[in-house]
């Protein structure tokens, strides 16, 4: 918990400085400068892309990291998160380490009071449950499949409206 509001603390602070143009909040916090240097902004034919389509948003990297730290200044990460994280969990190949990485998923994001929860309905997060006694590649499927419909819905159109995707558009 305290490690939760020392982040908070950092992220107001980092807010509170105004910013020249809202480019400067755009870099991801945990990015490593060469990490971002190597993420090519977008031709505006690509950002604009963006505004109907989550899934072309979510597979550039500067569409990512942009969406991910406007999806921080408004302390709504935890879905973006969570569809990553089912991302990577996808790649894993070893039934022990997938037993492992799915628990820890669960904890973080789905159980009740989780640290990061997400916002799925009790059916969702009961399937979720039972996908999990044997885990598999596609345990978190129905709950990511939510997840996405949801920033589709609602966090999609406000980045669209936010300075973040102006700055890009310009």
């Amino acid at each position: 918990m305290k490690q939760r509001a020392k982040e908070i603390k950092i992220k107001l602070g980092i807010l509170l400085q105004k910013p020249d143009s809202a480019l400067d909040l755009i870099i991801p916090y945990n990015e490593k400068p060469e990490k971002l240097a190597k993420t090519q902004k977008p031709s505006l034919d690509e950002a604009l892309q963006w505004r109907d389509s989550l899934d072309k948003l979510l597979q550039n990297n500067y569409g990512l990291a942009s969406f991910k730290s406007f999806l921080k200044s408004e302390f709504s990460e935890e879905n973006l998160e969570f569809w990553i994280v089912c991302e990577d969990y996808k790649k894993i190949k070893s039934p022990v380490k997938m037993a492992e990485k799915a628990k820890q998923i669960y904890e973080e994001f789905i159980q009740t009071e989780a640290p990061k929860e997400v916002n799925i309905d009790h059916f969702t997060k009961d399937i979720t449950m039972k996908n999990l006694v044997e885990p598999s590649l596609s345990s978190f499927d129905v709950a990511q499949k939510r997840i996405h419909a949801l920033m589709e819905k609602d966090s999609l159109p406000r980045f669209v409206r936010s300075e973040f995707y102006q700055e890009l558009i310009k």
